[in-house]
């Protein structure tokens, strides 16, 4: 029986065609994924599904009767639940608040809270989630954040749970929690719409497969029917000739980066290395491990408690990002929407920041020297977009993720840090920001590279650097490093 069928679903936004005629069914209690790159129009369609916006054509058919929510509150009621990347909840609040925010139980005119503990207790336990429905959200890991929001979409007896890149930010044996609630869901007939970039999980995972591209669905196969080429190569229309680029020669140029002892207030006890011009040097451990902590102080944006960071061979302790910048520090974070764009700027306005100050005169931007930065940018980087008087937020994540990349393209960095900079980008994408990488690396510049991805961090590092719980546990060189290698330096 068919959960949930899509037939003809369009949308059109000014000058763009988001989405053209898209059909294809779900299995009652399947795992179908939906892939395609980053402007496939996959964000479009959850929104339609959700209720957030409504289609110009076609139609949705829930468990065989017509679905036209116009709220995600309709979409809730009618058993469709969507998780997206950013999760919805309160970080204030306990997790059975956040579980029955606006569906509150109320007894003789008061909260019923004790009725609603034991609610959200037996749907934790449902999934086999262990966790204290007294805690405020605010202080769980990513992981039961995450459990938190299934758990909410089963008390609105879900039939239909759209889950968008939920193992973003996920370690591997988070993974594998999610994997068996999502398999258990399944038993239990729920539809799962999976959404993800990671072609493991597609395979590892899911029943089917519906591939999208341009706005368009290209095709709906089963993943047995499917290689990891194949898949590759519908979504992207053409053959990747490999997944990572050739390793450059090893480097021997100055240490442009080096760390001894580091200590900082949260989670870094002790972390030593070093990079080289011309090298790039792979951070490796689980989240929480304290590598992005050690990225934000070398950008100054942690106090630095204990140890030395020292750049071209000079002490460096910047207070502040712009003093990070003025010593030559790029950085591409791990949340851009959040910390590497202001969302409600354009393309230009958002590629010029980092070196604003140097093409003002007199307190006046050059318009001339922006815009030729800005044009190089854009070229350079193929960012999909009709202008770059666009605003970012309209933009796709991958192409957002562009921007952040190209801002620092006109800055004379000597340092190039890197935390997750292909998270929630496609398969396509990924290889262009591979080969940026090693332009970077072979124009002499030092970068270091953050990645909970470890082929990632295996195919693009000359050296890998395994840290667990702010601990520098040991290094390795990547030319013949495996997967299991490096988890045994990072893994307890």
């Amino acid at each position: 029986m068919n959960a949930l069928e899509v037939r003809g679903i369009s949308k059109t936004y000014p000058g763009v065609r988001a989405l053209d005629q898209i059909a294809f069914t779900c299995s009652k209690g399947s795992v179908h994924a939906l892939v395609g790159e980053n402007g496939a129009g996959k964000s479009t369609l959850i929104k339609i599904l959700s209720g957030a916006i409504a289609p110009d054509g076609g139609e949705l058919l829930l468990d065989g009767q017509p679905y036209a929510p116009q709220s995600p509150s309709e979409a809730a009621i009618a058993g469709v639940s969507t998780i997206y990347q950013e999760f919805n909840l309160i970080p204030g609040l306990n997790v059975t608040e956040n579980i029955f925010l606006g569906r509150e139980r109320i007894a003789n005119g008061l909260l019923d809270s004790q009725f609603m503990r034991k609610q959200a207790q037996a749907l934790l336990e449902r999934i086999g989630a262990p966790i204290d429905v007294r805690r405020r959200v605010g202080t769980l890991s990513v992981a039961e954040q995450q459990l938190v929001e299934i758990a909410k979409s089963l008390a609105i007896s879900a039939r239909v749970l759209i889950m968008d890149e939920p193992s973003a930010t996920l370690s591997d044996h988070e993974m594998t929690l999610l994997y068996n609630v999502v398999r258990k869901l399944s038993t239990e007939g729920v539809t799962i719409i999976y959404v993800s970039h990671r072609m493991d999980e597609i395979f590892d995972l899911c029943d089917t497969c519906t591939v999208m591209k341009d706005g368009r669905s290209v095709c709906t196969r089963p993943v047995g029917e499917l290689s990891r080429d194949a898949l590759i190569q519908l979504m992207v229309g053409r053959e990747l000739d490999t997944r990572f680029p050739d390793k450059r020669p090893a480097a021997t140029g100055e240490i442009v980066l080096e760390v001894e002892g580091l200590r900082l207030e949260q989670r870094v006890r002790d972390v030593s290395f070093s990079v080289r011009a011309g090298e790039v040097v792979g951070l490796a451990g689980l989240v929480g491990a304290g590598r992005t902590e050690v990225a934000r102080a070398i950008f100054g944006l942690e106090n630095v408690t204990g140890g030395r960071i020292s750049l071209r061979g000079r002490s460096h302790r910047p207070e502040s990002p712009s003093q990070a910048i003025e010593a030559g520090i790029a950085l591409v974070p791990e949340d851009r929407k959040t910390q590497g764009l202001v969302l409600g700027l354009s393309i230009r306005e958002n590629a010029i920041l980092p070196t604003l100050k140097s093409i003002c005169r007199f307190g006046f931007v050059d318009g001339r020297k922006e815009r030729a930065r800005v044009a190089k940018v854009y070229k350079q980087l193929a960012v999909s977009a009709s202008s770059v008087e666009v605003p970012v937020v309209t933009l796709s994540g991958g192409n957002q993720q562009k921007v952040v990349f190209g801002k620092w393209m006109a800055h004379s960095f000597s340092l190039l840090i890197l935390d997750e900079p292909t998270r929630g980008v496609d398969v396509g994408a990924k290889a262009e920001f591979y080969k940026l990488i090693n332009e970077v690396a072979r124009s002499g510049k030092a970068v270091l590279l953050i990645s909970s991805e470890l082929p990632e961090l295996i195919g693009m590092a000359d050296r890998i650097v395994g840290v667990r719980d702010g601990v520098v546990t040991g290094e390795a060189i990547a030319l013949g490093a495996t997967e299991e290698s490096v988890l045994q330096m990072i893994a307890r």
